[in-house]
This record gives C-alpha cells, structure tokens and sequence, in this order.
C-alpha cells in the first residue's frame, strides 16, 4: 500500500480558483510545496491583522454542518475542506501549504476530480523523512441515533460505507473496497456531492449553498436527478460519502492501517470518531516506516 515509504509534498505549486459551495464567493487556492513533516496546512491571505496560519488536524475542525471547517485560535477558519484533503489523502501528500485569498475552498465540480488533476499537473517530490502511520489496535464505534462510524484493525486502509434515503433515485447503497490511489481515482474521485431541490431555500436562508448549482452537485427532486447529464456512477451518491470519510480522517495528519466503517455517517460523527480514537491511546500506535532503500537492503 504504500511502496516509498517516505513523505511527499509537490513537486511545483498547483493553483486554481473557483467559488465557495456555501459563501458563493470567489477564491483563488495555490497548493505550494512544504518541508517533511509540516503537515497539511492552509493560510488565509486574505487575513493580514491576525494569525492567518490553520493547520489540517483534529483539534482544529471547529463545525461539520454541510462540510468541514477548521478554526485557528485567532478566530481564523476555512471551510469545507474535505475534498481536497481527500485528494492530498489518496494520492500519498503528506506536506504541502495551501494559500487562500478567501475563506472557503472552491467547490469546483463538488467531486475531487478537479484536485486531482490539479496535483497530478503540479507533480510529487519525494522527501527524505520516512513515512508514519497510524495503526488501529483497538476497534473505536461512535454511535448517533441509527448513525455509525467505526474504525477496527486491519493490515491496510479499508472502508466500507452504508447509506439509506427515502428516495427511490437513492434508497439503500453500500461501497465496501481496499484504499489506495487505483481505486481512489477508479471508483470514489469523481463522485459528486448532491442535495435535496427541497432543502435548497433553507439553505439558502441559513447562509449556505449560495454557491451550489447544478455544475457543482447532484441536485434530487423527489425520485429524480436533475442534472441533465446525469449520474457518473449508479452508486454515486454513496461513493461520495465514502470520499468525504477519507478526507475528514486525514485530519489525522498521516495515512490509516485499518478499516472505517460507516453507516448513515457524515463529517460530525466522522470527526467525533477521530476524537474518540486520539483520547484512547491503547487503541491505536504511530509507526514509522523503514525506507524502502534501506541499508540492510
């Protein structure tokens, strides 16, 4: 699963803009290179009087309404990040300093596919520290009403995710597949985020989705899709649930040896599931990797 065992950041900067799914603002994103063991970590350029430094950890998610928020301790957050973190998650980057003149990560076409391609062309330089994972020893269940979330050992990173909607367009969808980069860019980058066409005015009402269309998620009226073009896949709508997971885990700052469970979940109970495991430490190990290249050869 992961061959090199050694970090990696970006080989040259990788910038794009595009609006907010929630603000509907604007915002140009440049995803720079960083030194081993920096970590994922943004920084609002937009923000000159204050702190505008927001590292990608579990402490710093501060609100999961809709999509996942991190907060600096000035106050200083950005939102819905968890596409791209996904993105950076699959494809092995583990240090990189993300720039934004705004404070909303650009929706794009609501999958990961755009970040994808965007760090493909920017390109991956590997660096000299080895790789740590983190290692579940223990299984850990957060549980909300009918809703789950687990992580139980495994000796690689698996994910099986369930969801159930009333609608006839949904109903009940299961992914259950091995994670690596194959079958992030085969089976979950692409899938879109989607909505409810009744939700939408409240939405709106509460200051969110201002910046969602049809161009940017699967839109549902009742028991139909309305997006013209329709479904990238037959199970789409859980395949993204399953693409939010692995970006609201890498909040962990490193890659998972262990199976995620999900059930009805989504970024609170996600997020709640990081806690638990962090506070029970006999339920997990960090592991540093050897390099590949080592001198025992």
């Amino acid at each position: 699963m992961l061959p090199e065992h050694h970090e990696h950041t970006l080989a040259t900067p990788a910038i794009c803009a595009g609006v907010g799914l929630h603000t509907g603002e604007r915002v140009r994103l440049s995803v720079r290179p960083a030194p081993a063991g920096s970590g994922v970590v943004f920084m609002r350029s937009d923000i000159t009087d204050r702190d505008n430094i927001i590292a990608a950890t579990a402490e710093s998610v501060t609100q999961t309404r809709l999509g996942t928020v991190i907060t600096n301790k000035a106050g200083v957050s950005v939102s819905t990040i968890e596409h791209l973190m996904a993105a950076l998650s699959a494809l092995g980057v583990d240090n990189v300093l993300i720039e934004m003149d705004g404070p909303e990560v650009p929706i794009m076409d609501g999958s990961a596919l755009p970040f994808v391609q965007l760090l493909d062309r920017a390109g991956f330089r590997r660096q000299p520290m080895p790789q740590s994972v983190i290692e579940i020893l223990k299984p850990v269940h957060v549980v909300e009403g009918d809703k789950r979330a687990s992580l139980l050992p495994c000796d690689r990173f698996e994910m099986r995710f369930e969801i159930e909607f009333d609608s006839a367009v949904i109903g009940y969808q299961v992914v259950d597949l091995v994670v690596t980069e194959d079958s992030f860019r085969d089976e979950l980058m692409s899938a879109r985020t989607f909505g409810f066409l009744e939700g939408v005015e409240a939405l709106r009402a509460a200051g969110l989705a201002r910046g969602g269309s049809m161009d940017n998620a699967i839109v549902i009226d009742g028991d139909k899709v309305l997006n013209a073009e329709g479904l990238r896949y037959t199970d789409e709508f859980v395949r993204h649930k399953a693409l939010d997971a692995i970006g609201d885990l890498y909040v962990l700052g490193m890659p998972i040896l262990g199976r995620f469970e999900g059930i009805k979940a989504g970024h609170g109970l996600n997020n709640a599931l990081v806690r638990a495991l962090l506070s029970r430490p006999d339920a997990y190990q960090v592991v540093t990797l050897a390099p590949a290249l080592s001198k025992a050869g």
